[in-house]
């Protein structure tokens, strides 16, 4: 089957639009979210006047600074990785004030349970393929991924290992400032379980669908030189345009 070319600052930008999408459906439900993105959404409950978006700039310019100190250098480059969040942000925003998304119109939770269960399967599956869709461009996703991706290559740590302490400490530091400050589990529930169960395979299944049906192909060739990390990645697979992560 011929391969489908999309250009990748294409796909980019259809990854964070549809992250953006799934995470503003998953919070409107309220059966959980993402560990990764649960501190920014307590954070915007605790400070009335950050959003959502607001919030993620916050802990994720907090996380790009400790990141350049770890690694012991800055890149340009690195700085793609604020613009996705700066991006996915401003959408995320945009999309809860969706009345069906926006919480001072519709509280989180309180449609009927089918169509909560309905959106929070789609929601779970749109992120996933945007993630996936993330993997197939050289430009890098949110400050979250640079992190973990960027310090195991660089001090040879297994990337899984790493993945997997990142994602506990940051649902430590979610289950933290929810009980902290609420006193019970607020953005944090079953679903997050869920999430993190399955999502590494809905991702690589996502992968290797795009893998057979399209490559990205770079507009800016000399431009996406310039976002190879320090080290080899594991391979994923495909295009040579193809940022391995």
């Amino acid at each position: 089957m011929k391969k489908l070319k999309l250009p990748s600052e294409v796909v980019y930008l259809a990854a964070i639009i549809l992250l953006a999408f799934s995470v503003a459906m998953l919070t409107s439900v309220d059966f959980g979210i993402s560990m990764i993105v649960a501190p920014a959404y307590i954070l915007s409950l605790v400070v009335p006047d950050l959003t959502f978006g607001q919030a993620e700039y916050v802990l994720q310019g907090i996380l790009f600074v400790l990141f350049c100190i770890i690694m012991k250098k800055f890149r340009l480059s690195y700085l793609s990785s604020f613009v996705t969040c700066l991006i996915y942000g401003a959408v995320l925003d945009l999309f809860r004030l969706i009345p069906l998304f926006n919480p001072t119109i519709t509280p989180p939770g309180s449609m009927d349970l089918w169509a909560r269960i309905v959106m929070f399967i789609l929601g779970v599956t749109m992120s996933a393929f945007s993630i996936a869709l993330f993997m197939k461009t050289y430009l890098y996703p949110e400050v979250y991924d640079l992190f973990f991706m960027g310090i195991s290559k660089k001090y040879r740590i297994k990337t899984a290992v790493f993945k997997t302490c990142f994602d506990l400490f940051m649902l430590a530091l979610g289950t933290t400032m929810t009980l902290v400050f609420f006193k019970k589990f607020v953005g944090i529930n079953w679903g997050t379980l869920v999430m993190t169960i399955f999502n590494g395979t809905l991702i690589s299944a996502f992968s290797k669908l795009l893998d057979k049906c399209m490559v990205a192909v770079p507009i800016f060739k000399s431009f996406a030189s310039h976002f190879d990390l320090d080290e080899p990645m594991p391979k994923v697979k495909c295009s040579p345009y193809v940022r391995e992560i």
